[in-house]
């Protein structure tokens, strides 16, 4: 892969996200990718630093002050190196051929520079939220806007408003939430129940009720940990029990909600 210097900083996971292949978070000073292809699409920003990439023998080029992601679509040969003697600093995603139709390939192969504030914001919190593995629910969310988003660019579909059915479907996907506190649901499972798109359903929920599922199914799981620890449970076991992937998990969300923690809580009924 290049002359990679030793001071590069290189971080990678898989999520546990579905259509999400991998994360991929590089620093590099001096770095050159030859001519290779992925069996994914690449979404890429660029937090500092300049990038030059070939792609379809064409050169472009996608800069840290930029409001600009790079779509590169699978099974393209592309490459690409560090613009500007003081490197660069990316957040990849790999997103299965599943999140975008592969009809799209040819016209990313001619605007894959996408100039769009919006979408690159909603990456970077799609990041955010990655960075945080138990936090799949708000993942999910985070992507199916930001999917939404690059098909709008693609010219391959229209976003949906809300109509009158917003509130039955809002409803029914409080039903969901409410019956499935500790265990969750997926939010691809959710809209395949209730026979609507990912992003429609998220809108009808937060133009009904003023805030998105994932942000509602913390509440009820904070909620049921009040009373569970104010009944003497211990918040190790606790976490587990109302949904929260561990302790630390749930510590992080608990004092968001309740200005302290959960062991300090459950410390005031003594």
């Amino acid at each position: 892969m290049g002359g990679e210097r030793t001071d590069s900083r290189i971080t990678a996971w898989r999520p546990a996200v579905p259509g999400i292949a991998e994360v991929f978070h590089a620093h590099f000073l001096d770095h050159a990718y030859p001519a290779h292809t992925h069996d994914t699409w690449t979404l890429m920003i660029v937090d500092d630093g300049s990038v030059d990439f070939g792609l379809d023998r064409h050169r472009h080029g996608v800069s840290g002050t930029d409001t600009a992601a790079l779509l590169l679509p699978p099974g393209v040969f592309h490459d690409g190196r560090t613009a500007t003697p003081a490197g660069f600093r990316k957040r990849v995603l790999y997103l299965d051929r599943s999140v975008l139709p592969e009809t799209l390939t040819g016209t990313a192969v001619d605007h894959p520079v996408l100039i769009d504030g919006l979408l690159r914001h909603r990456i970077g919190q799609l990041h955010d939220a990655l960075g945080n593995a138990r936090d799949v629910f708000e993942s999910e969310s985070r992507l199916a806007f930001v999917r939404e988003r690059l098909n709008a660019h693609l010219a391959a579909a229209r976003t949906r408003r809300p109509g009158r059915e917003a509130a039955r479907l809002a409803v029914a996907l409080r039903e969901l939430l409410d019956a499935r506190v500790s265990e969750g649901i997926a939010l691809h499972e959710a809209s395949a129940l209730l026979r609507s798109h990912p992003t429609h359903l998220i809108r009808c929920f937060k133009q009904t009720y003023g805030l998105p599922p994932h942000v509602y199914l913390t509440g009820l799981r904070i909620d049921r940990a009040r009373r569970l620890l104010l009944a003497g449970g211990r918040p190790a076991d606790v976490a587990t029990e109302v949904g929260f992937y561990d302790q630390a998990h749930l510590n992080r969300h608990f004092r968001r909600h309740v200005g302290t923690t959960p062991a300090r809580y459950a410390a005031l009924d003594k």
